[in-house]
């Protein structure tokens, strides 16, 4: 926990007033790496080449292979309603027995377990991520959560994996573990290699000077600031012209 404090604070410090906290989690280790629900978590995690291959983008999107993409979401739990149903439904919620964290038999998992529909196999290949989930809880305000931490090369696993959880496959078949938790938050992130931004320019992923930037330079230079407005339009499709992150409207 030091070491995380140390280093969060240091970032904040460089980031300075260009950011606002909206909100702060710390997370800790539990109990044989389990979540506050008392199962195992990130058990089927991919590990050595098979975890680079999960998370590392290649050369399908080659501007920006070496990179990955990571989402964050925080979970809370009702875990008084967890507790009380039975083992055995808690296990079938979550298609693995809870003290051995021995995967149930296929043919015994419940067709809404919660490892079934975050399994996602496409043209005979299971589409893996990195799951590094953490628990977090304060007892005085009966709050108990998993701040979930997924990475992938690709959005898709990840938003395929979410439209099974809420939607449901098929749809209706939902992800029975929703009904005690629920998603407070959500984010996605493009992690750049630890050279692209040497090496990468605004120009090179959409970027242009915003309309508030602009004139302020034109005056500067003893411009027209509507002059330079013009010249550098703000980017107002929302994209940010990174990867699989651009919008459909940016390829056409």
């Amino acid at each position: 926990m030091d070491l995380c404090f140390e280093l969060a604070s240091q970032i904040m410090s460089r980031l300075g007033t260009a950011v606002t906290t909206i909100d702060e989690v710390h997370g800790f280790k539990y109990f044989d790496d389990r979540d506050l629900l008392g199962f195992v978590d990130g058990t089927e995690n991919p590990t050595d080449h098979d975890a680079v291959n999960a998370t590392t983008i290649g050369q399908e999107d080659p501007a920006f292979a070496g990179g990955s993409y990571v989402i964050t979401q925080k979970y809370l739990h009702d875990v008084k309603r967890w507790n009380s149903i039975s083992i055995p439904e808690q296990e079938n919620i979550i298609g693995r027995h809870k003290l051995s964290d021995i995967e149930q038999q296929d043919s015994a998992k419940a067709p809404y377990a919660h490892n079934v529909l975050t399994t996602i196999i496409e043209d005979g290949e299971q589409l893996e991520i990195v799951r590094d989930n953490m628990p977090f809880g304060e007892i005085g305000k009966g709050e108990f959560g998993t701040y979930f931490i997924g990475y992938a090369r690709s959005p898709h696993r990840i938003e395929q994996m979410l439209e099974n959880m809420f939607v449901g496959r098929p749809p209706g078949n939902y992800d029975r573990l929703l009904d005690f938790s629920r998603a407070a938050t959500g984010s996605l992130f493009f992690l750049p290699s630890a050279t692209f931004l040497d090496d990468v320019s605004p120009e090179d992923i959409g970027i242009t000077p915003s309309s508030e930037e602009a004139p302020v330079d034109a005056e500067r230079r003893g411009a027209d600031p509507s002059d330079a407005a013009r010249r550098h339009p703000p980017v107002s499709d929302g994209s940010l012209g990174i990867g699989s992150l651009k919008k459909k409207a940016n390829h056409e």
